[in-house]
């Protein structure tokens, strides 16, 4: 066949030649069948005749190429080193060796380079030898990117964290009196023998901190990069993720979380179990804030060439520590519910609702915010759960012994310092609480529009009324009817104190506060008429005969005498009744003081001179009005006293 000759431009001839070259390239083929192919070529055109010199001169510049970068890889093979001088100074951490690591590299990227241009692939010696190259080198550089995340993991600074943390407490103290095991461990939040509940910690939205040494960052992209590249990515992932999994564990046993069983969380005492749930609940908004978008933002910078990749890579790194502290998070929302446990529960409910949010942003498995979720519904109910419980708890408590001198009773120190710091959490059970509203359909309004009030006061104004009926309960074991309306009196001030200075006043209304202060001044009224009738009975003119000038001494005698003796009983008794609140008290004996001293100076006045000229007036006349203004100051103040045989104070 006759050799074609076409004239074309140099420029043309220079594609042709390309073209060619590409062919032969591309096809691959052993060394035999290219030389046949090339002969073919040329003749179909004689210019085609020097292609033969060209693609050998090629083939051996990659084969050069080939050699020299395999030789580095080899150099770092400790397994291949020549002398132990070689394997010594090869055994160098990477970053101490920086112009031999990116010579590595460089003779890393070389062959891959050569790989993917098929510039070798026709020579099956050399492609043999450069899948083992390759493998070695993936193998060095899969050890030194895990050695390189090990060294250059940056511990957790706690100090640095806490010196971030803004915190929120509420306090309550221990409780005092006799009271049922459900209401033991709250009381007055005013006393200073507080402990305190606490919110727990919040961040600035700055806080950030390096999980790795930023210098070592790069060096591990570079590696990842070539290991990608390289068809190892799967290799990389599992070496990033093992590694940083161990340090995100160690973080949480540094936070103080521990790996437990549900069981052996339900085993915990509440004292242990408290300390375990502000410490997960830390935990917990760390983890988020802190070390989870850390770890994304260092799977971001390390994987930036793959989406995918560095998606897989956080979902693999995360998952173990999400998931111990949602297993921890299950065991509290199962376990036994108990009034002093839901404080820490809405907290647990709330940072878990927030780490939720974060989660789905992060996250691309779905499977960690299904769970996460299924632990936020079961917190939830828990919570809720653990409420009406208290509800129920403050119903049917049944103490039978009275209070000592009319004071506030334990149960409602503890039920309205409890509602007090549930208040902060109105908008979690609002939340929580409106499903159940249905079982409040019996409850009345003090302002008569139910439709306004939202579900958690609704549950308030039952809890509240629950307690009221019981204190009405609990006044009945008193004999005295006048310490009967003293210990309502105390007991519904404190009440409506509490309400009144503060955020419950907002959810149950003035026209409940004005309510409760109307009812204490009945009890003050009925206190008044079941204590200080007989006294004042004492000094009407009824019985004595006659007018003032011509009364029975007799008659005088004895109704001063019984006087004395109601006022003296009165005092004796009274004297050890206490009113905490110093206004009340001060109402109190206002009250007393105007309906026995003119009483008192009007009886006097009318019938002291007949028994002042006699013998022994002192004996019957023993007090004068300011005598007993002075002695009406010592009631209430839960110190008896006795007053003793005394002459009459002079006017």
């Amino acid at each position: 066949m006759a050799t074609t000759t076409t004239n074309l431009g140099a420029g043309s001839e220079d594609r042709v030649m390309a073209t060619a070259q590409q062919i032969l390239k591309s096809l691959n083929t052993p060394k035999e069948v290219r030389e046949d192919m090339l002969l073919i070529f040329s003749s179909f055109d004689n210019r085609l005749s020097n292609i033969t010199d060209l693609v050998n001169e090629n083939s051996d510049a990659s084969g050069g190429r080939f050699e020299a970068a395999e030789k580095v890889i080899l150099q770092w093979d400790t397994s291949s080193s020549s002398s132990n001088a070689d394997a010594s100074r090869h055994s160098l951490p990477w970053e101490d060796s920086p112009d031999e690591a990116a010579e590595y590299l460089s003779a890393v990227d070389e062959i891959l380079q050569l790989v993917v241009d098929m510039s070798i692939r026709s020579d099956n010696e050399i492609m043999d030898r450069a899948e083992t190259a390759i493998q070695m080198a993936m193998s060095r550089l899969e050890d030194e990117f895990r050695l390189i995340l090990i060294r250059n993991t940056v511990p957790l600074d706690l100090e640095r964290l806490y010196g971030s943390i803004r915190r929120v407490s509420l306090s309550f103290a221990a409780n005092e009196g006799e009271i049922g095991e459900e209401f033991e461990s709250f009381g007055e939040v005013d006393s200073v023998r507080g402990c305190f509940h606490e919110r727990g910690p919040s961040f600035g939205d700055d806080l950030c901190v390096d999980l790795i040494n930023p210098d070592a960052v790069m060096e591990l992209k570079e590696i990842a990069e070539r290991m990608i590249n390289a068809g190892y990515e799967k290799e990389c992932v599992q070496a990033y993720s093992n590694v940083r999994r161990d340090a995100l564990d160690e973080c949480l046993v540094i936070l103080g979380v521990e790996k437990l069983s549900i069981e052996e969380v339900q085993k915990i005492e509440w004292k242990a179990l408290d300390e375990k749930m502000k410490k997960w609940i830390q935990a917990v908004k760390i983890t988020v804030r802190v070390l989870l978008n850390g770890e994304k933002r260092l799977c971001d910078q390390i994987f930036s060439g793959s989406n995918s990749i560095k998606e897989i890579c956080f979902n693999e790194t995360a998952k173990g520590c999400v998931m111990q502290l949602l297993n921890f998070g299950e065991a509290v929302a199962i376990g036994n519910r108990s009034s002093e446990k839901l404080f820490r529960i809405l907290d647990m409910y709330d940072v878990l609702a927030d780490a939720l949010l974060e989660f789905e942003m992060m996250f691309t498995d779905e499977y960690l915010c299904t769970e996460a979720k299924g632990v936020l519904d079961g917190l939830g109910d828990a919570a809720k759960g653990t409420f009406l419980e208290f509800e129920n708890a403050v119903k049917n408590e049944a103490s039978k012994k009275p209070m000592q001198n009319g004071e506030i009773h334990p149960l409602t120190r503890y039920v309205m310092n409890y509602v007090k710091l549930l208040v902060d959490y109105s908008q979690t059970l609002n939340s929580l609480l409106e499903s159940d509203e249905d079982e409040a359909d019996g409850l009345q309004s003090e302002d008569g529009d139910l439709e306004t009030v939202t579900p958690f006061a609704k549950r308030l104004l039952l809890l509240i009324s629950s307690l009221e009926s019981n204190l009405e309960e609990k006044s009945k074991l008193y004999e005295d009817g006048a310490l009967h309306c003293i210990f309502l009196m105390n007991n519904n001030l404190y009440i409506v104190q509490k309400v009144k200075d503060s955020e419950l006043r907002k959810l149950l209304g003035d026209n409940w506060v004005r309510k409760r202060r109307g009812s204490i001044r009945q009890y003050a009224t009925s206190y008044l008429r079941a204590c200080w009738t007989k006294a004042l009975y004492c000094l009407k003119d009824e019985g004595i005969g006659g007018s003032s000038n011509n009364a029975s001494k007799v008659a005088l005698k004895e109704r001063f005498k019984s006087f004395n003796a109601c006022f003296e009983d009165i005092y004796r008794i009274q004297t050890g009744w206490r009113v905490p609140d110093p206004q009340l008290r001060e109402e109190l004996r206002i009250s007393i003081s105007e309906k026995v001293l003119p009483a008192y100076r009007s009886f006097m006045g009318r019938f002291g001179n007949q028994l002042e000229s006699g013998r022994h007036a002192g004996k019957y006349i023993k007090y004068t009005p300011d005598d007993l203004e002075n002695y009406l100051l010592d009631l209430f103040e839960g110190k008896p006293l006795v007053l003793q045989h005394m002459r009459r104070k002079s006017t």
